[in-house]
């Protein structure tokens, strides 16, 4: 199987085909238990130079923060929303990613013709549209969206870590890992735990069952 690249292939490939103004989508925060799903579109001129510009998952802290000032100053337009957790109880953490994406473009602030999508859903939006599995490591204009989302809801879980002490949200982000598990057995869930996940069911209810949880 050939390596993936993150390059401007499919960007290239639209403008052929006349679209201009091409956004990237992609959201964080499908699987954590705890917070909002955080999503964001970014337009960028196409085949400028981002040096490391990849998928957020392959980067490090660091480098997520030093290529998020980047992308703010080179992308054309850029735009950033938060699905809360009551919607995503409501309406389940699919249609809540994909929300969270739409809510995005409709933000920017320069209409998209033409939308490159991370994963295997397009949107509602009326406009040419395509999804990329594993598009953050494919396309650059995803990949930036992919950064800006993921800066973004880190460090707004790094405020709650604060707003919700005991549970390490600073460290995993809210994922179900061993350290939030057993901090929420311990403290019981808050107010922005995701109540249909099953770590949170069970400590609420006192269930026994396992239920399938969400993952990125």
């Amino acid at each position: 199987m050939a390596k993936v690249v993150c390059g401007w292939k499919l960007e290239k490939a639209a403008a052929k085909c006349g679209f201009l103004r091409i956004a990237g989508c992609d959201e964080v925060g499908r699987g954590p238990m705890f917070g909002p799903v955080v999503a964001a579109a970014a337009i960028l001129p196409l085949g400028c130079r981002i040096p490391g510009l990849n998928d957020s998952k392959q980067l490090s802290e660091a480098k997520r923060n030093e290529l998020d000032v980047i992308i703010r100053a080179k992308a054309l337009a850029f735009a950033i929303a938060a699905i809360d957790v009551e919607t995503i109880d409501r309406i389940n953490i699919r249609n809540a990613s994909l929300l969270a994406m739409r809510t995005a473009v409709q933000q920017l602030g320069m209409e998209p013709d033409y939308l490159l999508i991370d994963g295997c859903d397009t949107i509602d939006w009326p406009c040419p549209q395509e999804s990329v599995i594993h598009g953050d490591g494919t396309s650059y204009s995803i990949a930036a969206a992919s950064i800006l989302a993921k800066v973004y809801r880190d460090r707004m879980l790094v405020e709650l870590d604060a707003v919700y002490p005991g549970y390490g949200l600073a460290k995993h982000k809210g994922y179900c890992s061993r350290e939030h598990r057993a901090a929420l057995d311990r403290l019981g869930p808050t107010p922005l735990h995701r109540k249909n996940w099953s770590p949170v069911i069970q400590t609420t209810f006192g269930f026994s069952e396992t239920m399938e949880i969400a993952v990125d």
